[in-house]
């Protein structure tokens, strides 16, 4: 009998029918990489299943340990309070279940050679890093933690991949947006701008993070990480990580 954790995979939820599709897709991914893991998706909102259905089936299910895995690249409010809340309350109600959450996917190397491969695939050659200024467009938050975060994974990256500029800029809540940070990399002096979306699936930020690439008339564009290999090799390499915790009793499971 299979005793590894089941892996709940949550994710925000869009009216945007694309956001759900790429996450079945990077799913399908993680399955393929890890055969015989079960591997469930639940949305916070817009989409179904919502997380509290999806831990009643595996309760139901006779399913006794869960690794919930936030498909999130910050620590930001809904890793820090939303998530732990809807376990909590979904496991206080499934008294046989014991749920422990993840760490959120970043920072990593991973996601940067995730955007590294989208780069390319959008025209950019390896050669090219040394004259090619990036923006690094994230979400947005108004969670400063994140927002730093954001800051440090672009002097990072800028670093080991040897870019001649790397900006980050937010589709929301923070500055500079996609668009300005696309022109302050022109009035440096910079002649090729790439714009690297720092998200997941497609949705309504993501296409402001496009529409102001196009109107600062950035060189070139990269898709979203979608089910990038390196994206579903992070999400089971979190898993591993909680499952350890899980079994050495270092992470608390969510049933206070």
């Amino acid at each position: 009998m299979d005793t590894r954790p089941t892996l709940l995979v949550i994710a925000h939820g869009s009216r945007d029918p694309r956001h759900a599709a790429t996450v079945s897709a990077l799913c399908a991914r993680v399955r393929l990489l890890r055969p015989g893991l079960r591997v469930e998706v639940g949305y916070l909102d817009f989409n179904a299943p919502q997380v509290p259905r999806v831990l009643e089936r595996l309760a139901a299910d006779g399913i006794r340990n869960v690794v919930a895995l936030p498909l999130l690249l910050t620590r930001a409010f809904h890793a820090k309070s939303d998530i732990p809340a809807v376990l909590r309350g979904a496991a206080a109600r499934l008294p046989l279940l014991t749920v422990h959450q993840a760490e959120v996917l970043g920072p990593s190397f991973l996601l940067t050679g995730a955007l590294e491969r989208r780069l390319e695939e959008a025209g950019l050659r390896p050669a090219d890093h040394r004259s090619t200024g990036v923006v690094l467009a994230s979400a947005g938050s108004s969670d400063p933690e994140a927002i730093a975060v954001i800051a440090e994974i672009a002097r990072e990256w800028r670093r080991t991949a040897q870019w001649c500029a790397v900006r980050p800029a937010f589709a929301s809540a923070s500055l500079p947006r996609t668009a300005d940070a696309v022109r302050a990399l022109r009035a440096d002096g910079v002649k090729r701008v790439a714009v690297a979306p720092y998200v997941i699936a497609p949705g309504f930020l993501p296409d402001r993070i496009a529409a102001g690439a196009r109107e600062a008339r950035a060189d070139i564009l990269a898709p979203v990480l979608g089910d990038a290999p390196e994206l579903a090799r992070l999400l089971l390499r979190r898993y591993d990580q909680a499952a350890r915790a899980c079994t050495r009793g270092d992470m608390a499971a969510l049933t206070a």
